[in-house]
């Protein structure tokens, strides 16, 4: 709460969070307009904001502890929908995993003496997928479990590891800055894809994997993904031009990938939304997707340029 970028972003999410309220009252209430729908997405921002900066501003330990439940309450929205039967040792593999993830970032790493046992992390795939395969071994149970086996991988991979890089992004030394920019620039870039598309939309991206997304809406959000770095940069103290247009291509386009491939998941199921637990945005997995993908690009690119510990 001492940093003037914090500060900074509470300020502008808060502004944006009345500025919506107050646009939508005026089109509801005077000019008698239904946006009964976009209320109701409206109601789950006011839930999902306030729980994000609890964690967030509670500290290291409780924002990773928080990325942790995600990461599980992710898994279980997944595994619901793409198993309903599935093998109970494989997912108990999967559980252990996310947790393994939470606490490497938690500990410190003797070599560096900075916080995130990150060589660890990095291997941690190879131990988790060879124990999901050796768990029907063990169960000298072969029937059906290549289907159970790719799952568990895929649910280990993507919402454990993948997402798993936000924590260790809060183990670094502008984290707050590097956390704030990630989830602000990631969601305002799924709702320009939205607006964009909704505006000026007219040729469709993929029609049979997200029907209402468009070209023109991919590409506005590019471009304001691409913009939002040299706005924003005082939240990067070491980053130079190259980093800051890798930022915004990583944003922009990483955004919109982990979006789609979501959406591939739920046309294949044959499902609207991964869950319910989010008014006008289904489960969790429909509002986090974007940063499955944009978070560990995110977090590589910081690391290669050494910006992480700098």
């Amino acid at each position: 709460m001492d940093s003037e970028i914090v500060k900074l972003y509470l300020i502008l999410i808060g502004g944006l969070l009345v500025t919506a309220g107050a646009t939508l009252f005026v089109l509801d209430k005077l000019l008698h307009k239904d946006v009964s729908s976009v209320w109701k997405i409206y109601r789950g921002w006011l839930m999902m904001v306030p729980i994000f900066l609890v964690f967030l501003l509670s500290g290291r330990v409780i924002f990773i502890f928080g990325v942790t439940l995600l990461s599980i309450f992710s898994y279980i929205e997944f595994s619901r929908a793409t198993q309903p039967d599935r093998n109970p040792w494989i997912a108990n593999v999967v559980y252990l995993g996310i947790i393994s993830v939470g606490i490497l970032a938690l500990i410190r790493n003797p070599p560096t003496g900075y916080f995130g046992a990150y060589g660890m992390f990095m291997a941690l795939p190879v131990y988790v997928v060879g124990l999901i395969v050796l768990m029907p071994i063990l169960q000298n149970r072969p029937e059906g479990q290549l289907r159970e086996v790719a799952l568990g991988v895929m649910g280990f991979l993507y919402f454990g590891w993948m997402f798993g890089h936000i924590s260790f992004l809060a183990d670094s030394t502008y984290a707050a800055n590097y956390v704030f920019y990630l989830f602000f620039a990631t969601q305002l870039a799924d709702i320009s894809a939205y607006n964009f598309g909704k505006f000026f939309g007219r040729h469709k991206l993929r029609e049979n994997i997200s029907p209402n997304k468009t070209i023109e809406g991919a590409i506005g959000a590019l471009v304001v993904s691409l913009c939002l770095p040299w706005l924003f940069q005082a939240t990067f103290p070491k980053f130079g031009v190259l980093q800051l247009v890798l930022t915004g291509l990583i944003i922009g386009i990483g955004s919109q990938l982990g979006d789609l491939t979501i959406s591939l998941i739920k046309r294949d199921l044959k499902i609207k939304d991964m869950g319910t637990l989010i008014p006008g945005h289904g489960g969790i997995l429909d509002r986090i997707d974007s940063l499955i993908i944009t978070a560990p690009l995110f977090f590589h690119m910081i690391r290669y340029f050494g910006a992480l510990y700098p």
